[in-house]
């Protein structure tokens, strides 16, 4: 849709199939919200434009292929066209675009259109690999050329579970959205589509010449961020999809949306050769719409993924320029864009832990999003936090892959780590000893009659306290074992030198309705108190239990069957998950005391994986306050 003075301009796709097209441009007043006029276009229209003079509009009538048709090949008739809109008399002039481009050029596929102050209409045809100039006045093609292909390094295209970005592959761009900078500067945002993806955006003169192109460096700035999408490695990696323009604070800015990155990453254009990386901003699940309101200095987003049974939801995000409240990001690991040098790529941090003798450092883990399982380490010195080493867990010499649910440095040097089971025997819960360099030195699996009883939801949190032969590791059981009391979950201790467990009850608060409640880490404040996160499963708008507890293991603990801990809330982290305006995230699944004594929060995004991949690193003050 596009505004035009007081009326709303909406086109509509009313196909039938792939063959039969159709679609209605639907004129609606603001005013009272009733359709003042609705005009046929004869096909399928994808995007409209008006002209900044006012006298035009036009319409991308991409008359799109049947992507289970022949794996999608072209040519698929029919063809597709430009529609041109006189806005004053509302008369159509359809501008054909068939002959052009070297790919299918007997079925062109209009994307994305726009209009710069000259009355000419760029059009992006995605398919066929080319752009087209028009001139709204003449009603013809003026200009077009090929938007020939990139060669990339440095990114990855498969799809295993691990983002490597030593990859080489050269694609045609197949350019999606498109934006005037100045009438003779344009930009693309290159997704890609047909034929690979190109991962980035050009800028182009008018003439077809590239200005400049991202080549690996919007895939990067995504994993340096914990947003590359790596399910999508062997496809288009971070899809960029829409683009816009705009001046705030006096620079000219681009944004490219990214639509499985789930990101808009602003940057200054002042010098078309060589954009200037200002900010990403985090949006909620497939953003494709972005328009700028420089007037008002804001940037709209909307957002196309509606998942209801997932929690995930279609929603419009607006970001205000300047207003610092709530600045994103709050975790990245170091990257700017033409950095020869890749980012350490991240994403589903799971767990947290101090680092013995480093005060201002965590460590975290990854889970199964990604194989194999790693250990990163945070500088928390910096804002935002930035994520400074990685260190590859390694059994028998070789990379392993575990469900990594949380994390404990040992004073002693090494690691214990709480690997989380299906309840199968395949998949056991274990807590696994690594040594410094990430080495598996032992598995320790549950009591044969505590794992028979344990759900597909199993160790979520991991502590140690003590040293030698004073050694214990206590564990939490996120979900209730079949057989114990409801809504009551176990906190386990296994003592290292006697390698005997004993477990403690912990009472759930109360499930909201649809949902369920449980733990998700497990943190010492001293010998005997610890710290637990309780959260619901719950995102967005349905969010309501995101809090700290804390409990006093109680005495005679390892005498009773399943003593009872009586917990106490130490902080309710919704507001500060709200706090930013954005989608609340679901899994709070780290906390930790730093060797400075600040506690530390953070989420896990899944890495990207049907969530927004927002990562919020929470910073909570010093324990000594927070755990009063």
């Amino acid at each position: 849709m596009a505004v035009h003075k007081n009326l709303v301009l909406a086109v509509v796709n009313t196909s039938e199939d792939f063959v039969d097209t159709s679609g209605v441009l639907v004129v609606i007043d603001l005013a009272t919200r009733k359709e003042v006029r609705t005009i046929a276009l004869g096909g399928q229209p994808d995007s409209i434009a008006v002209a900044p003079s006012g006298k035009y509009a036009t319409i991308a009538i991409e008359n799109e292929r049947d992507e289970d048709l022949n794996d999608g090949e072209l040519p698929q008739q029919p063809a597709g066209f430009l529609q041109v809109v006189d806005l004053k008399k509302w008369a159509l002039t359809r501008v054909e675009l068939t002959g052009l481009a070297k790919v299918a050029p007997k079925d062109p596929e209009p994307e994305y259109v726009s209009i710069n102050g000259k009355d000419e209409a760029v059009v992006t045809l995605q398919e066929n690999n080319h752009i087209a100039i028009v001139d709204l006045a003449k009603k013809k093609v003026v200009k077009d050329f090929s938007a020939g292909q990139v060669k990339l390094s440095g990114v990855d295209t498969e799809d295993d579970g691990t983002i490597a970005q030593d990859d080489s592959v050269t694609v045609r761009r197949e350019p999606d959205g498109v934006v005037w900078i100045d009438d003779n500067t344009f930009a693309t945002a290159n997704e890609g589509d047909y034929v690979g993806g190109s991962r980035g955006f050009t800028v182009w003169k008018r003439n077809g010449d590239v200005l400049f192109d991202a080549g690996n460096s919007f895939d990067r700035l995504a994993a340096a961020h914990g947003l590359y999408p790596e399910g999508r490695s062997d496809a288009k990696g971070t899809e960029p999809e829409g683009v816009a323009y705009g001046r705030f604070g006096g620079k000219p800015v681009l944004f490219v949306n990214s639509e499985r990155g789930n990101f808009v990453a602003a940057y200054d254009i002042s010098k078309p050769k060589k954009p200037d990386f200002l900010q990403i901003l985090p949006t909620t699940n497939g953003p494709e719409g972005v328009t700028t309101v420089p007037s008002r200095g804001l940037l709209v987003v909307s957002s196309e993924e509606d998942l209801p049974d997932d929690g995930i939801r279609a929603s419009v995000t607006i970001f205000r320029y300047g207003d610092k409240k709530g600045a994103f990001p709050t975790i990245r690991s170091a990257y700017e864009p033409g950095e020869q040098k890749a980012p350490i790529a991240w994403g589903a941090l799971s767990g947290l832990s101090a680092v013995p003798g480093q005060p201002a450092q965590v460590v975290s883990i990854t889970d199964s999003v990604y194989t194999p399982t790693r250990l990163l380490t945070i500088d928390t010195a910096q804002q935002p936090a930035l994520v400074k080493g990685e260190l590859t867990v390694t059994k028998g010499g070789e990379p392993v892959g575990y469900d990594a649910e949380g994390v404990a440095a040992r004073a002693a040097g090494g690691y214990w780590i709480a690997i989380e089971g299906d309840g199968t025997a395949a998949k056991p819960n274990l807590i696994v000893r690594l040594d410094a360099k990430g080495a598996v030195q032992e598995e320790i699996p549950l009591p044969a009659d505590v794992a028979a009883n344990v759900t597909s939801n199993g160790f979520e949190g991991v502590a140690v306290t003590g040293v030698g032969n004073g050694e214990q590791v206590w564990v939490a059981v996120q979900r209730e074992l079949k057989g114990d009391p409801k809504g009551t979950v176990r906190i386990g201790r296994y003592s290292v030198a006697d390698k005997r467990w004993a477990w403690l009850g912990y009472q759930l608060d109360a499930a909201p309705a649809g949902a369920w409640i449980g733990l998700s880490e497990l943190v010492p404040v001293d010998n005997d108190t610890f710290a637990v996160i309780e959260r619901d499963n719950q995102r967005g708008l349905k969010a309501t239990v995101k809090k700290v507890y804390t409990f006093d293991v109680p005495a005679g603990f390892g005498t009773e069957a399943l003593p009872a801990a009586r917990k106490t809330l130490a902080v309710d982290l919704l507001p500060l998950l709200e706090a930013d305006n954005g989608w609340v995230q679901d899994k709070v699944e780290g906390l930790t005391i730093a060797g400075n004594g600040e506690v530390f929060a953070v989420t896990d995004n899944d890495g990207v994986d049907d969530a927004t991949g927002e990562t919020v690193f929470m910073r909570l003050g010093q324990a000594k306050k927070v755990f009063r």
